[in-house]
């Protein structure tokens, strides 16, 4: 099976290439390597994947249109997996249109283009976002979601309207899958556990937002790529899954999972909330156990402590202490 995956060099993207890949899958992976942070991570991400024979790069941006269709000319895939996306909830607030063109137009452009193409089966990654700011209750697939708090969640959000468009009107295979909270070897950067597994490793200071109470349902890489690849797999008329962890934990406790795991004394400083993000996260996977096979396996203990493990290895930490 010949398969497009946009983002393909990202963190969840680059794992996901890996697995398709490893079960001999032909893999077109487009990423337009931009600067939200260091492109050579991506470079290192997809490295390995490279030397596949079945894998083959494109680099161009999916708000190229052209470039998209002789893609798929080209390549002829027969599914999608749709990651490529403007990410992070600050940074969208500060740039709103930006987040427009590239999660709204440029998902639109891809399922266009697999209209056109006659694709099996579209798998787009949503986000845990959609469901707002709530307190209290695990999320479920049929929860209202018309209250989004950053223009990354609308954006979001009018992906997964735009699959069940694009099923309803053109019969396109449609699973739209809502991440909780992914972390693990390879995270992007900018999003805390990377960040607090750096800083900490370094004996820096870290932010925490609030009080560090806030509760998150964080989802090893692993355990995403799963859901992924069953998503794939199991093609659905138009359908929305959770992909979590569905044991959502406090802010201070993963801190103190890596401080453990590392060895070191964390110095936080705490500062005010900021906007656009959410008191909780928590999933409610059992639709996805249902009709995908989905079962989070890596505890959040053992999740740090991989994750510990592969920047110690990466970052050569205890080797090289400061």
């Amino acid at each position: 099976m010949k398969i497009l995956v946009t983002g393909g060099a990202g963190f969840i993207g680059s794992h996901v290439c890996e697995e398709l890949l490893a079960r001999e899958d032909e893999v077109v992976c487009v990423d337009n390597f931009n600067d939200y942070y260091n492109p050579r991570i991506k470079e290192r991400n997809i490295v390995d994947c490279l030397e596949k024979r079945n894998c083959r790069l494109c680099r161009g941006d999916i708000l190229d249109f052209s470039l998209m269709r002789s893609v798929f000319e080209k390549e002829n895939p027969r599914k999608i997996i749709h990651l490529a996306a403007r990410a992070g909830i600050r940074p969208s607030i500060n740039n709103p249109f930006l987040y427009e063109e590239v999660n709204i137009r440029g998902t639109l452009n891809l399922l266009e283009l697999a209209k056109q193409y006659g694709i099996d089966n579209f798998v787009f990654a949503s986000s845990s976002s959609v469901y707002g700011n709530r307190t209290e209750g695990c999320f479920k697939e049929t929860d209202m979601v018309d209250k989004p708090i950053s223009p990354y969640a609308a954006c979001k959000k009018a992906g997964e309207l735009f699959c069940y468009n694009y099923n309803h009107l053109y019969d396109l295979n449609c699973s739209c899958l809502r991440f909780f909270t992914v972390y693990g070897p390879r995270g992007r950067p900018d999003m805390a556990p990377f960040k607090f597994v750096d800083k900490i490793a370094r004996g820096e200071e870290i932010e925490i937002y609030g009080e560090g109470t806030s509760r998150r349902d964080y989802t090893y890489i692993s355990d995403i790529v799963g859901g992924v690849v069953a998503a794939l797999d199991k093609s659905h008329k138009y359908e929305l899954f959770n992909l979590g962890g569905a044991n959502p934990v406090q802010l201070n406790y993963f801190v103190s999972l890596i401080e453990n795991n590392l060895n070191k004394k964390v110095k936080i400083r705490y500062v005010e909330k900021q906007q656009g993000d959410v008191e909780m996260t928590f999933a409610d996977v059992s639709k996805s156990r249902e009709m995908l096979g989905y079962e989070p396996k890596v505890s959040i203990e053992e999740g740090v402590r991989r994750l510990v493990e592969w920047y110690d290895l990466v970052y050569n930490f205890r080797r090289n202490p400061k």
